[in-house]
């Protein structure tokens, strides 16, 4: 039986869009993310020759292993072997102090127009132990990347579906946020120009309230932001899956998911495929094995037609150091033509 083949090839995809920047990869825990991250940062760094920046936004680390390489809390590093690849395992708990400190300095200023005596500790406490803290940090901390636009070309490497879902929520939910800041901290200030005798010296303070030029700068960067994520030219998700029943179905909800934040798909890419062999000379377990995974690679190619970018072969050891990645970078680059 014959594999899926892709409909257009990754390489084809990336060739036709001249001005793609921003990848991001996702999908269910284990199916290899971080190695096809990694293998396509390395296909246009190398290959390419684009100046490429690999990140992480997955609380558990992994490109330090994938590369054998020191990166954690090393900021920004060259990839050793390599001339255009660079790496970022982002370390957020230095966002996290500065965002206390930020909150702190806002409640203060809140505070200190309403002229309520209290202590601000527990509402710090309560701001910053709440659920969506650290996708807010992690969020920051991408934005941040993605702006300085010093890179041909940035990876992001997703954590799981949940926690990208949420991560990716937070571009909508941020706007939303600060639209509701802006407008309640504008509405107080209007209020109290208009019950004070020195209407003149409100409205001045009104105009330099560091509460208003702080929201307003942090809405104007997650605007930015916004606006690249949902550009189809500029920005592509793509989804990896193994040829198994459970990550086809994750990422055929994922994909809805991501859809609906109008962030544009690059396609899937089906891991960890049984290079093909004589099927009398292979063990039953093997040829069942093949078996069965050809018929979740029509399966995925019925799912998600026009979407399949490679079929990438199941490699005799884990995809390690940047020997394998590099390999697995040319089975990317080899597109339809990969012999699997």
């Amino acid at each position: 039986m014959e594999t899926a083949r892709p409909s257009t090839s990754f390489p084809s995809f990336i060739a036709g869009k001249k001005n793609l920047k921003y990848l991001f990869f996702g999908g269910k825990g284990g199916v290899g993310k971080t190695a096809i991250a990694g293998a396509t940062a390395h296909y246009l760094s190398e290959k390419l020759e684009r100046k490429t920046l690999i990140s992480s936004t997955n609380p558990v680390h992994s490109l330090s292993s994938l590369f054998g390489q020191d990166l954690w809390k090393k900021g920004t590093q060259r990839i050793q072997g390599t001339k255009n690849l660079y790496a970022n395992e982002i370390d957020i708990s230095s966002t996290i102090e500065r965002y206390k400190g930020e909150i702190k300095e806002r409640l203060v200023q809140f505070l200190k127009f309403a002229d309520i005596p209290v202590d601000i500790e527990p509402f710090i406490e309560i701001a910053t132990t709440n659920p969506s803290f650290e996708e807010s940090a992690m969020f920051d901390d991408m934005v941040d990347l993605i702006l300085n636009e010093k890179y041909d070309a940035y990876i992001f490497d997703t954590a799981p579906v949940a926690h990208t879902y949420r991560l990716l929520g937070m571009s909508k939910v941020y706007n939303l946020w600060l639209n509701k800041m802006i407008k309640s901290r504008e509405e107080s200030m209007s209020l109290r120009a208009k019950l004070s005798f020195r209407k003149e010296k409100i409205i001045q303070e009104l105009r330099k309230d560091p509460l208003l030029i702080s929201l307003a700068g942090t809405k104007k960067k997650t605007e930015e932001a916004r606006t690249l994520l949902t550009d189809s030219e500029k920005t592509a998700f793509f989804f990896v899956t193994l040829p198994l029943a459970l990550p086809i179905a994750v990422i055929e909800r994922f994909i809805t998911w991501v859809q609906a934040f109008q962030i544009p798909v690059g396609g899937v890419i089906v891991n960890e495929v049984i290079p093909k062999a004589d099927m009398e000379k292979l063990s039953p377990y093997v040829a069942n094995r093949m078996e069965e995974q050809m018929g979740y690679l029509k399966l995925a190619e019925e799912k998600f037609p026009g979407m399949i970018r490679a079929v990438l072969p199941l490699y005799e050891k884990e995809v390690n150091g940047l020997e394998m990645v590099s390999r697995m970078a040319q089975s990317l680059s080899l597109g339809s033509e990969s012999k699997i």
